[in-house]
């Protein structure tokens, strides 16, 4: 990429959930600047040229020919079978016709919307509010889901014990001030750059960096409790304790013993800005079970030395302490667990609503958490209103299609799993996402008729009876904005789309016309007439803050505009700590539900009343020694652009990259560079070995987002070639509280592979005939 030799005025304004940027096409190569004003431009920029005309984009409609010929029903042969090209009429005819055989026959309680995942910077283009806004036209409303694959157990348990999720992560302890403030950084899981590097709706500034710099060169511990040394940046000078995958509640509990046993807990915070103290402190010191929770107790569940222990629990006291919690500790067995507990060592410590102090849930596990809010808000397409309402959690989606009828417990209500005739998915890839893709391959075959508006050949879209191709960012208008950025953006096209492909919104619009329902999607506006439209919410609210508002055509032709931004106040855990009377938090006691009479009412042996030490299931044993994390890769934003020259440049042979101790390469013969084998009872798959000492022994590190490449698709569980850790993670949730994903730990055994080398296909278009 050569960003240097195309001229100035060629440039034009663009965004990414990633980053800012300008862009422009010379003799046919696209050139790609970061925005001048990023203090620390994201990479993964770089995966742009060389996947803007990739052999693995859709040129066409597509349509699967087992359905074509058969048409509608359950079939196995879907992820194997040949494509037929349609023109677009046609398919949007056929479509129509089976949107309004499904819709008249089985009703919006056999519909699926899917669309999870990060579709687009952009705000009207965003998949997902596209997607549910025809799905609420045309049907009427569908089945749902709701939270996320991210912090689906955290967005469910906080609420009850901790209040307002946004405030916990978005109106809290900002980069600032920790920058300014903090003394003793104890980060369970990391802040792991690569997490923070992007955003929804786009960043031009990651600060994350230069924060952690000037905290560390200030005198701010930084320490870092996890089995990955990378999880925190060489900036902050991080102090690593390297505990034992899943074990992050069991060290929680025994600092706050220590500090109990000792005296040093902030009796006085507790008292008055938390409820049900008294009741965990007696499981803590072990009055109900006879078995206390201090160091001795946790050393060997942790793999942390009890001296450790106690040595750093005294080191907190007195100072001004931030507890950050990653997402990943939550995508695990019981990972309401870890969220709940770190709050509990918070307010123990007594440094919660204080600048730079107390519990910084989540900081560091995406881009605009830690910011000062916008003063205005943005552009926002509204979906109009689901009038079915039936949901499930969004990582059931296996459990749903396999098992309609089945009844599940989701936050303190039995629920019945619908019976999905038809999935429409339209931005992400389940394949990335879920767990046991074995398993869900074998859901995804049940349906009717499986929908997918795709980009790229996705393992989604190879198992999809109709594929309709979808523009790129960069082929499209669009308004890029975050709640938590102070720059918005004027998308502006900077090339055409590729082959025959469109705009979700034209294709919506093509389909809602033969549905007879165009004029309610539409609205009677073009793609641009919209982004005019949407802007002047933002235009009226800077007009009456008194602050420059330019007009719609005034702010495309600058590119950007600079918006005004809430101060960085605390939010309402600062005025809670003030006042706890006066600003209570959204929860039933109004304070820090350290025990949860609500919860407990629930009756959930997977999560009790407060928070405690569970042991998980999923652990290592004899044919399965090795602890896997699974984490969020470092070169692409989940699974997209994986056939990006920065993605690409990230792999060896081809595979994904697969981290191990050189004690655990040693017994088993593996050398770097090596390809080997990782397997469990669920899959195996292939990745290349890189040896290194920056992770535990007895831990194996596989990052998510290589596109699924079964060797053989026709078999059962048929070996991933390319590196995809989820055919090794199991499809169970978190709790029956939360029922979020669990895919961040498992466990494998890995060895060196002696067979000849298969080829990687993932990047290939399925055949057609």
């Amino acid at each position: 990429m050569n960003a240097e030799t195309g001229s100035e005025a060629d440039f034009r304004p663009h965004s990414s959930h990633w980053g800012v940027f300008t862009a422009a096409m010379r003799d046919g190569e696209l050139l790609v600047r970061p925005h001048p004003g990023d203090p620390d431009p994201n990479a993964i920029l770089q995966n742009f040229p060389a996947a803007l005309r990739h052999r693995a984009r859709i040129a066409q409609p597509m349509v699967r020919r087992g359905w074509l010929e058969a048409g509608p029903g359950p079939d196995p042969r879907r992820g194997r079978d040949e494509f037929v090209p349609m023109a677009w009429d046609a398919v949007l005819d056929l479509l129509g016709a089976e949107v309004a055989r499904i819709r008249d026959r089985h009703g919006p309680g056999a519909v699926f919307g899917g669309s999870y995942g990060w579709a687009s910077a952009g705000r009207f283009h965003h998949a997902q509010s596209q997607i549910h806004r025809f799905l609420n036209c045309a049907f009427g409303g569908y089945v749902a889901s709701v939270n996320s694959y991210s912090s689906g157990a955290a967005s469910v348990i906080v609420p009850h014990v901790l209040g307002n999720y946004e405030a916990l992560t978005k109106h809290n302890v900002t980069w600032d001030q920790l920058a300014q403030h903090t003394e003793v950084v104890l980060a369970f899981g990391g802040m792991a750059l690569k997490n923070a590097m992007v955003a929804g709706g786009g960043i031009s500034e990651h600060v994350e960096r230069p924060a952690m710099k000037a905290a560390h060169d200030r005198g701010c511990d930084f320490i870092l409790l996890g089995p990955l040394r990378s999880d925190l940046p060489e900036e902050a000078g991080a102090e690593w304790i390297a505990n034992i995958p899943g074990t992050d509640t069991a060290l929680m509990l025994a600092l706050v013993h220590t500090l109990v046993a000792e005296g040093l807990q902030d009796q006085d915070f507790l008292d008055r800005y938390t409820t049900g103290w008294a009741v965990f402190e007696r499981y803590l010191m072990g009055r109900e079970d006879g078995q206390p929770k201090d160091a001795g107790w946790a050393a060997p569940i942790t793999g942390v030395p009890a001296d450790t222990i106690r040595a750093l629990a005294r080191r907190l006291h007195g100072k001004r302490v931030l507890v950050t919690v990653a997402h990943a500790l939550q995508r695990a067995e019981h990972g309401e667990q870890p969220v709940w507990m770190a709050a509990v060592l918070a307010a123990a410590l007594g440094q919660i609503g204080l600048p730079g102090g107390g519990y910084g849930y989540a900081l560091g596990a995406i881009g605009y958490y830690g910011r000062r809010a916008n003063a205005v808000p943005g552009p926002t397409l509204s979906q109009g209103r689901n009038r079915h309402g039936d949901y499930i959690p969004v990582a059931r989606i296996a459990d749903m299609l396999l098992n309609p009828g089945m009844t599940y417990r989701y936050n303190g209500q039995t629920r019945t799993y619908p019976d999905i005739r038809m999935v429409y998915w339209a931005g992400g890839n389940p394949f990335h996402h879920h767990q046991d893709l074995n398993r869900l391959r074998q859901a995804f075959a049940r349906v009717d008729t499986l929908v997918v508006h795709e980009l790229a050949w996705t393992a989604t879209a190879r198992h999809a009876d109709i594929v309709l191709p979808a523009t790129m960012t960069l082929e499209r208008e669009d308004i890029g904005f975050s709640s938590h950025d102070p720059l918005m953006v004027a998308m502006h096209r900077i090339t055409e789309p590729f082959g025959e492909a469109r705009d979700d919104y034209d294709i919506f619009a093509g389909l809602s016309r033969r549905l007879g329902v165009e004029e309610a999607f539409t609205e009677g506006r073009s793609s641009r007439e919209w982004l005019r439209h949407l802007y002047a919410r933002t235009e009226q609210a800077l007009r009456e803050l008194g602050h420059p508002a330019p007009d719609f055509d005034a702010f495309w032709e600058a590119g950007t505009l600079a918006l005004p931004q809430a101060p960085d106040d605390g939010g309402p855990w600062r005025a809670f700590r003030e006042d706890p009377e006066a600003n209570p938090l959204p929860t039933p006691s109004g304070r820090i539900e350290i025990f949860s009479e609500t919860i407990a009412g629930f009756g959930e042996a997977d999560c009790p009343g407060h928070p405690a030490w569970l042991p998980p299931q999923d652990v290592p044993r004899a044919g399965t020694p090795l602890h896997l994390v699974a984490n969020q890769p470092a070169t692409r934003l989940h699974s997209q652009l994986d056939f990006g020259e920065h993605s690409i440049a990230s792999k060896r042979r081809g595979r994904e990259v697969a981290c191990l101790h050189p004690a655990d390469a040693a017994a088993r013969g593996i050398a770097e560079g090596d390809v080997i084998r990782l397997f469990n009872e669920r899959g195996a798959c292939l990745a290349a070995a890189h040896l290194t000492t920056g992770i535990r022994p007895g831990v194996v590190q596989l990052a998510t987002g290589a596109w699924y490449d079964p060797e053989d698709p026709a078999e059962d569980k048929p070996l991933c070639v390319h590196g995809n850790p989820n055919v090794l993670t199991r499809d169970v949730g978190t709790s029956g509280l939360a029922q979020g994903c669990t895919g961040q730990l498992t466990v494998v055994e890995v060895e060196r592979f002696t067979g000849n080398l298969p080829p990687i296909r993932a990047f290939d278009p399925p055949m057609t005939v």
